[in-house]
């Protein structure tokens, strides 16, 4: 199984966490939302197979980023996954607007050419994330719990930029309904740890396998192949399903 979003730095006990999913192996990519995050969890993982840190810039810690961003670019290298990263322009995060605009455009710049993999936030600002990523060129990015409209969706898959899922989207007509507009070759599953409280990935499977009319080995098979397909694109050091590299 494949988890390409939580946030195990948050867990009470993260070295349990990640040890539990390293014996499950199952592939885990834990988000940070600064980069100072990143710079105290990156050796932990360093001796894990399946576990791997992003580096992130969340945008509700935006007034915050300015002092982050000589870490951003310090630490850019040493990871092939970038996240969490985007923009928040709703209720919670509008009044730092501008401030996201500009740290989402120094991310981009920072990786731009670097065949990176980006978790992305995009709440209430769907359209302008997906218009900055063209802009800049990015052509590898994941949209983390895509809630925005099936029109920009629509615009979003003939980008060709894929979609992780979590349990929580399975509990709305919303989140269903945009679920089932995504083409099977742009789905990948998270967890998004700890934020929902039922985040089993294994519920998630059994949902798609319903919804797909495909047994749960298919399911399986389908989004490992997904998932080998971002890595086909990638560079470094990335663990693949059928303990490949």
């Amino acid at each position: 199984m494949i988890d390409v979003h939580c946030h195990f730095d948050m867990a009470q006990n993260p070295e349990k966490y990640i040890s539990d999913n390293e014996k499950r192996q199952i592939i885990t990519i834990g988000m940070t939302n600064l980069p100072s995050h990143f710079q105290m969890g990156m050796n932990h993982v360093r001796r894990y197979k399946y576990i791997r840190l992003a580096l992130g810039l969340h945008p509700l810690r935006a007034k915050e980023h300015a002092q982050e961003y000589s870490k951003f670019k310090q630490y850019t290298n040493e990871t092939s996954y970038i996240g969490e990263v985007g923009l928040d322009f709703s209720q919670e995060g509008f009044s730092t607007k501008e401030i996201q605009i500009e740290s989402f455009e120094f991310v981009l710049d920072c990786i731009k050419g670097k065949q990176k993999i980006i978790s992305l936030h995009s709440r209430r600002a769907e359209r302008e994330v997906l218009d900055m990523l063209i802009d800049k060129g990015i052509n590898i990015a994941i949209f983390h719990w895509y809630s925005g409209s099936v029109s920009t969706l629509c615009k979003i898959i003939n980008a060709k930029f894929y979609f992780s899922i979590n349990s929580a989207m399975i509990q709305s007509d919303n989140g269903k309904k945009i679920i089932s507009e995504i083409p099977k070759e742009l789905v990948l599953t998270e967890t998004d740890f700890p934020f929902i409280t039922n985040n089993s990935i294994t519920y998630v499977y059994q949902y798609l396998a319903q919804l797909w009319k495909e047994p749960i080995p298919k399911v399986e098979q389908i989004i490992d192949s997904n998932f080998k397909q971002i890595v086909q694109k990638n560079i470094n050091n990335i663990p693949c399903p059928n303990n490949k590299t």
